[in-house]
């Protein structure tokens, strides 16, 4: 059970990073996983005043408020264009509509969930964050700062490097929990991949050996597949045991291969 002393809707940024300073106070987003935990916050801190709620596109990139929910970045094209439909397919298992539509981008990015389909893909998209203190900084660094900073998420940036993105996940049942995710992009000729839900938070994987570099195969796709496979930390827990999510991870690399090709 949460139990919430206070509730606060700051006016601007600097009020909300000065609230979010005090290590009892927290700050929402849609509030949907926050709710099941056992805790008491001092502080909650709601940004629904701040306007981060919007998906704004600039010459070269998408900027994503933190606020921004789920089913807005299923159903946006803008970034379905940008990402060959692996925006909605990444999100599209998420619990159902209603839950999409109070779930916030922020909010599963800051939390950095080993479960989490979105930032599987935002780091192959080679995506950035803007923290109000911090600054901006790749995803992947945010990824890597311990879970207690002390900051505000504002926005996602997303660049328009062109290239070509798959996503795929393996579930138990389709709104379950991913047993494992992967992302798959390519930019310039270079290949990133990208598996989630090991169960650890996602981890990142270059095409280290060129595998892929002269095209996209049967055999290349395979060989692909074994070497991610053979590098992932892979772990158990009540969804799936280390060896399955290894034998799964062969499986869904190898189809994102063979996707991103058919893309090509």
């Amino acid at each position: 059970m949460l139990t919430i002393g206070e509730y606060s809707r700051p006016q601007s940024l600097d009020e909300a990073y000065a609230l979010c300073q005090k290590k009892n106070n927290v700050v929402l987003g849609g509030m949907l996983w926050l709710k099941m935990q056992h805790r008491r916050v001092g502080t909650a801190i709601d940004l629904c005043d701040l306007g981060l709620d919007r998906i704004e596109e600039t010459a070269d990139a998408y900027r994503i408020g933190a606020m921004v929910p789920l089913r807005a970045l299923e159903t946006h094209a803008g970034l379905a264009a940008l990402t060959q439909g692996a925006m909605a397919e990444a999100v599209r298992h998420i619990v159902g509509v209603q839950f999409r539509n109070c779930a916030t981008v922020g909010g599963s990015v800051w939390g950095r969930f080993g479960f989490s389909d979105v930032l599987t893909l935002l780091l192959a998209l080679d995506a950035r964050v803007v923290l109000h203190h911090a600054g901006e900084m790749p995803l992947a660094d945010f990824a890597a700062l311990p879970c207690n900073t002390r900051d505000i998420l504002t926005q996602i940036i997303l660049p328009k490097t062109g290239g070509r993105t798959v996503y795929l996940s393996q579930r138990n049942i389709s709104t379950d929990f991913p047993v494992l995710t992967c992302a798959l992009s390519e930019r310039n000729g270079a290949y990133t991949c990208v598996i989630g839900a090991r169960p650890m938070p996602a981890a990142v994987f270059a095409d280290e050996k060129g595998v892929l570099a002269q095209g996209i195969t049967e055999d290349s796709a395979r060989a692909f597949a074994e070497d991610i496979a053979a590098r992932a930390v892979l772990g158990g827990n009540m969804r799936a045991s280390g060896d399955y999510r290894r034998a799964i991870c062969k499986v869904l690399v190898r189809r994102a291969a063979m996707a991103l090709s058919k893309e090509g």
